[in-house]
């Protein structure tokens, strides 16, 4: 605030960080978005060759587990 009146330079203040606004890629959700690496807990890790579902397990990336039915290298969904 060059003067004291609370305007500053241009592009900068509130509104002007990461993830506000929505014409942003990302607009808000956080760091990482949706279903990508890191998404959390929940949700399923699936196998891209038979399709056979499983709950993911915190803490085991799902590229780590082999799918049940097959024995491929399951992805998250």
């Amino acid at each position: 605030m060059p003067r004291g009146d609370g305007t500053g330079p241009k592009g900068q203040g509130p509104g002007t960080g990461r993830g506000q606004g929505g014409s942003q890629p990302g607009g808000g959700r956080g760091r990482m978005g949706g279903s990508r690496a890191g998404a959390g807990p929940a949700g399923n890790c699936i196998c891209p060759v038979c399709g056979e579902k499983t709950p993911h397990q915190a803490g085991v990336p799902c590229y780590q587990m082999a799918c049940p039915k097959c024995g491929k290298q399951m992805v998250r969904e």
